[in-house]
């Protein structure tokens, strides 16, 4: 079965997936125009996604006088990657109708990349979380990460077409 994509719901497609792959990355984004809707929302899913770590880690003071800095580190660079992915999410959209081998290639090859910086990111900052909590808190916050990341990864899957026979 091949999916007709038309421009218009190629640039909605990109746009939903975009605004889902942005809205848990909200701290590093700075706008001009800081009442902007856009900023807004992000602005809001970024601090509800806050809450429900808040929520679930069950940090005491001292926990989490030293976990939520690490925490906002790990997100300011969680960000890179998600806007990495949104690019590259973007570029597919903008090549669907004339997917070839080498853009394929390039899309891919970015792709792994991009998880493969996102290993290293959870791996590098593994000993830091483990710094500041105990181990089972660790697990709780890393479980918490991959949770909203699966989520998202399904809702972004779910909206891709794929890709078609190269030309």
């Amino acid at each position: 079965m091949r999916i007709e994509m038309t421009h218009t719901s190629r640039v909605l497609l990109v746009v939903g997936i975009l605004g889902a792959i942005l809205a848990l990355a909200v701290p590093g984004i700075a706008q001009e125009k800081p009442a902007d809707n856009m900023q807004i929302v992000l602005e809001k899913i970024s601090a509800d996604k806050k809450l429900l770590v808040a929520e679930n880690m069950q940090l005491t003071e001292a926990e989490a006088k030293a976990f939520w800095p690490i925490y906002s580190r790990y997100q300011d660079e969680l960000f890179l990657l998600r806007a990495r992915t949104a690019k590259v999410i973007t570029d597919y959209a903008g090549a669907y109708d004339q997917m070839n081998n080498d853009t394929a290639k390039k899309l891919l090859d970015e792709y792994m990349t991009i998880e493969t910086l996102r290993l290293k990111l959870r791996q590098a900052y593994l000993p830091k979380f483990r710094s500041v909590l105990p181990e089972v808190k660790v697990l709780r916050y890393y479980q918490i990460e991959n949770k909203i990341q699966t989520a998202l990864a399904y809702q972004v899957g779910a909206q891709i077409p794929l890709a078609t026979s190269a030309k």
